[in-house]
């Protein structure tokens, strides 16, 4: 497979923008108060949702996109603009009245406690409306491809859709609709829209089983009716179909696990218009978007699909987190179940010893965290002539092994704080130890010696590299 290059695409998103927040904490008592769970929060974070996924799923993939759509004027809108400025995504908004569409979801011991929903779901004025205009006008015409998408929140009425898809058409370029509802009207003469099975099911207006046939079938109607190029459907584990007034493509699902289904529709769409915009074939941009979905459905929670991912290129930078970061990402990987591997080493120099050690580890759960010393750790304990490698570059041959989920790098000449905060379900050592001796064991649930491969260490190969020099 050739390498995807994305760098120059740019798509305008117009759609719902909403921010997506999440309490994530432990349970341990009911409230006096009423029969209801009291969470005590632990940890907080937010990420961009619904049209703002779509941009975020497009910077990370290496091109540039543009968002319209309405916020309002407090500080949730500001912590948007905060993100979208993070990620260079450029923004040209309309402030309402009403609130900043907010999604607060507080989950405890691995359930979602409650759902609060921030807004006030009111469509867009004559005035408002013909400001989008006249702001899309400008923007199409910077941009190879346009996404409608649309969460139902006010901003992609009947008029602003016409209006955009007419400007596309105009300018040449396709458009692709995220939809929303039964009534799709609103995206006639659309390139596509991208339903998933219960969205065709509600637009045709009957049940439509995830079978070849019916979906077909049903396809068919609406494009018939909507005045469309083709429909994208996506159908789960089924993975994705194309059909247009005389033909139809199935392409089946490249996800190798699904964990959380949670922004795919967001992944699928962005990589499709990446395609589009950048003239490939209709074969080939689903092609892109079922491979990057996925992907995606592999994550924990909304993330976005990033370019080294797609091209199959492991990337340090996907791997490698801070402390912080890495706590957050395994607080959502246990709220789906998965357990926790930890180990730690230098890896100064690679080997066979290495990498059958780590393989080993990660069999041991779902996620194997690495703990890799810093230069400086290495110096305390080995003395000056170590590392040969500096931290980056063994972070970056690491990364390569699909056996490593994460790495994160330590100062201290133990890893004793770093195994306290990640809490590993289970810990692994080398055989050379005794149990009794490793340290951070009391903060794991369980802790594995593993036994090293015989005749295989660095301190060997650095010997044998001597020698040899002589």
């Amino acid at each position: 497979m050739s390498l995807y290059d994305f760098k120059g695409a740019r798509i305008l998103v117009a759609g719902d923008l909403m921010l997506d927040r999440y309490h994530f904490g432990t349970v341990s008592r009911i409230s006096p108060e009423a029969p209801v769970p009291v969470v005590n929060v632990r940890k907080t974070t937010q990420t961009l949702g619904g049209s703002g996924n779509v941009a975020n799923n497009i910077a990370h993939l290496g091109a540039d996109a543009m968002v319209m759509g309405i916020w309002g004027a407090d500080s949730d809108a500001g912590i948007l603009k905060g993100m979208m400025n993070n990620i260079n995504v450029g923004y040209d908004m309309v402030s309402t009245g009403a609130p900043t569409t907010t999604k607060l979801r507080v989950i405890g011991e691995k359930q979602q406690i409650v759902r609060l929903d921030f807004e006030e779901i009111l469509n867009l004025t004559q005035s408002q409306a013909s400001e989008v205009a006249a702001k899309a006008k400008e923007h199409i015409k910077q941009c190879g491809a346009v996404v409608i998408s649309d969460y139902g929140k006010g901003f992609c009425t009947l008029n602003v859709c016409e209006e955009i898809i007419r400007l596309a058409e105009k300018q040449g370029i396709p458009v692709i609709v995220d939809p929303k509802g039964s009534d799709w009207r609103k995206y006639a003469g659309a390139t596509t829209v991208t339903p998933n099975v219960k969205e065709l099911a509600e637009a045709v207006g009957r049940h439509v089983p995830n079978e070849d046939e019916a979906v077909v079938l049903a396809a068919r109607e609406i494009i018939d009716r909507v005045r469309l190029k083709y429909l994208v459907v996506t159908r789960s584990e089924k993975g994705i179909t194309v059909v247009d007034g005389k033909d139809y493509m199935h392409f089946p699902t490249e996800a190798r696990e699904v964990f959380d289904v949670s922004g795919a529709g967001d992944t699928v769409v962005a990589s499709l218009a990446l395609g589009l915009a950048k003239g490939f074939s209709l074969r080939e941009a689903v092609m892109v978007a079922n491979r990057a979905a996925g992907i995606v459905v592999g994550k924990i929670g909304t993330a976005p699909v990033l370019l080294s991912e797609l091209n199959g290129v492991h990337d340090v930078k996907s791997k490698l987190m801070p402390l912080d970061k890495l706590q957050a990402e395994l607080e959502k990987a246990r709220l789906t179940g998965k357990k926790i591997v930890f180990t730690n080493g230098c890896f100064d120099i690679l080997h066979k010893g290495h990498v059958t050690y780590l393989k080993k580890a990660a069999e041991l759960g779902d996620i194997l965290v690495l703990g890799l010393n810093s230069d400086d750790s290495i110096r305390r304990i080995k003395g000056p002539s170590r590392p040969i490698n500096s931290e980056n570059d063994r972070a970056e041959v690491l990364a390569a092994l699909e056996s490593i989920g994460y790495i994160t790098i330590f100062d201290e000449d133990t890893p004793h704080d770093l195994i306290k905060a990640v809490a590993p379900d289970v810990l692994v050592k080398g055989a050379d130890y005794k149990v009794e001796e490793v340290v951070g064991r009391e903060f794991a649930k369980k802790t594995v010696l593993i036994d090293f491969v015989q005749g295989y260490s660095t301190t060997s190969v650095i010997n044998a590299m001597k020698g040899d020099s002589k």
